[in-house]
């Protein structure tokens, strides 16, 4: 079984967390919202400290930044679209662009980073980096967020 189908077999198994009472909010419009990206490719800049594994931390990433680093370092995944073109994993060029059409109201000034490859108990996120890493999108005045799964 070739690693590929190895993880997509997890992937299809594994537990996903079901709340009882979740949060409902009527969202602004888009064109009045300031947008996020959450990412788990686990970026970061070249000057930040770089993920390990298991890292359950996030690292924040400046709208600006552009010395971006893949810190994702699972072998199965294809690192060649981010090498091509940081949007594949990281949309900020996106963002900005629908900010300028206002088609967004604005591109937050920070962004945040996990590593993907996490282990099977992600209690931690949950608990503690999630919330922390959400405080800091909150304190932005971050009204939507984009979730670029890798």
């Amino acid at each position: 079984m070739s690693g590929d189908v190895a993880m997509r077999a997890l992937g299809d198994n594994f537990p996903a967390p079901t709340f009882d009472d979740p949060a409902w909010v009527t969202p602004k419009p888009l064109s009045a919202s300031k947008v996020a990206i959450v990412t788990s490719a686990a970026i970061h800049t070249t000057a930040d400290e770089r993920f390990s594994q298991g890292d359950t931390g996030f690292r924040l990433i400046a709208r600006e930044a552009r010395d971006l680093v893949l810190g994702h370092w699972s072998p199965n995944f294809d690192r060649t679209g981010f090498a091509l073109d940081l949007n594949v994993v990281f949309p900020i060029d996106r963002l900005e662009e629908l900010a300028a059409e206002g088609a967004i109201g604005s591109v937050a000034p920070r962004h945040v980073a996990f590593a993907g490859n996490q282990p099977d108990d992600v209690a931690t996120i949950i608990h503690d980096s999630g919330p922390a890493a959400a405080a800091e999108l909150k304190a932005d005045g971050v009204d939507v967020v984009i979730l670029t799964p890798v």
